[in-house]
């Protein structure tokens, strides 16, 4: 087969179907319908979605002089100090009873454990205690 024989393309076709098979030469519109095409756009805003998620949690935001992941930083409507005892915290499981229920893990086990429905309703324990 040289590129000089005018039957070069379709030579060229014939090889490749017969070495991969009849789809490898189809035109992909052939088997292309409207519910695959909704499939495809619904896929593609899930993809878009995604990546403007994955961008926002990688953005750098600038503090103090210095660039820091935006990611890094604690909003500043969510404080790190209990507001049941004042004990300032570090830990990650404190951040999830902060979150839930307003309150350290410890103050959890001593206020709230077994007793959630009041604490949800609204009830504190006195400063006293």
């Amino acid at each position: 087969m040289s590129k000089d024989d005018t039957d070069y393309v379709v030579k060229l076709e014939r090889a490749i179907k017969k070495k991969y098979g009849q789809e490898t030469i189809q035109n992909p519109k052939s088997s292309w319908s409207d519910e695959k095409e909704q499939k495809y756009l619904e896929d593609l805003k899930e993809v878009s979605r995604r990546k403007a998620q994955q961008n926002e949690k990688a953005e750098k935001v600038e503090t103090d002089g210095f660039l820091v992941s935006k990611q890094l930083l604690t909003p500043r409507g969510r404080s790190r100090v209990c507001p049941v005892c004042s004990v300032y915290s570090f830990e990650m499981k404190d951040d999830l009873y902060m979150n839930k229920f307003e309150c350290c893990f410890q103050c959890y086990v001593k206020w709230v454990e077994d007793r959630e429905e009041r604490w949800i309703s609204g009830w504190r324990p006195d400063k006293e205690e």
